[in-house]
């Protein structure tokens, strides 16, 4: 256990976000983590993937948790990332790194009971490859766990004023947020199940993406209903929230027969 503690401590997004010298980020982000955590315990003692793991902190926590899976992937798409969580995480051997291009091989194909994919599908332009490459892997009777940022209605009013004060106070990486006119921000807040935004589109090196202008968890949680079942829909960093006012939003899902 105390080697799995000094490999999160040591990654590169675990330093900006759990261990944050903002109070505030650090709990929003063990927030998010615990409820991951808490969706995992259905999958204890199987086989689970972690899609766009980041430097393995999810992973991590859960096997040190009582959700702990038989045996975790976690896929990321840069060479350099995985061999960073290869090295810090040598000590544990149900803990495996592959880059995103290794599941498309055979052996991979319906091997994972559960595929958590958590902040990634927002930064992503076109999900059609990934939700297709996700529903391969998962096997009979799996599950899709996605969480992704609520980026409209009063939290995105919430967010835009944190990441602005904590920009200034140069934590974390906020200062690459986009911003927004007035006409888009109230855009956002008034936001239906439709996208409401033409969102920017980036290029850093590993291919065109998205920040988190613009996002509609709304737009996603519809486009997931054309493909799988969906079961649950959970908020976080509180339940009772409700999506609507939450800072994070989990979608279970699962393939349709």
């Amino acid at each position: 256990m105390s080697d799995l503690r000094s490999a999160i401590s040591t990654g590169h997004y675990a330093r900006k976000q759990l261990f944050s010298n903002d109070k505030l980020v650090a709990w929003s982000h063990s927030r998010r983590f615990n409820t991951g955590i808490a969706l995992a315990r259905e999958f204890r003692g199987k086989r689970v993937l972690d899609f766009g793991s980041g430097d393995g902190t999810f992973l991590a926590l859960t096997m040190m948790s009582d959700a702990a899976p038989a045996a975790a992937t976690g896929a990321e798409i840069t060479r350099e990332v995985v061999e960073d969580c290869r090295r810090r995480y040598r000590g544990e051997p149900r803990l495996t790194f592959l880059q995103v291009g290794e599941l498309d091989t055979r052996d991979q194909a319906a091997a994972y009971d559960a595929v958590f994919c958590m902040e990634v599908l927002e930064h992503v332009v076109n999900w059609e490859p990934e939700l297709a490459r996700m529903a391969r892997l998962l096997a009979p009777g799996g599950k899709l766990i996605v969480s992704v940022p609520v980026e409209t209605g009063l939290p995105v009013l919430v967010k835009q004023t944190v990441r602005r004060i904590a920009g200034w106070r140069g934590v974390g990486h906020y200062p690459g947020t986009s911003a927004y006119s007035w006409p888009e921000l109230l855009s956002s807040v008034f936001a239906g199940d439709g996208q409401h935004l033409v969102r920017p589109v980036f290029d850093t090196g590993s291919g065109p993406s998205h920040d988190h202008k613009g996002f509609n968890w709304m737009v996603l949680r519809e486009r997931l209903r054309r493909q799988f079942v969906l079961e649950r829909v959970v908020a976080s960093p509180f339940s009772w929230l409700g999506p609507r006012l939450a800072t994070q939003v989990w979608f279970e899902c699962r393939v349709s027969s």
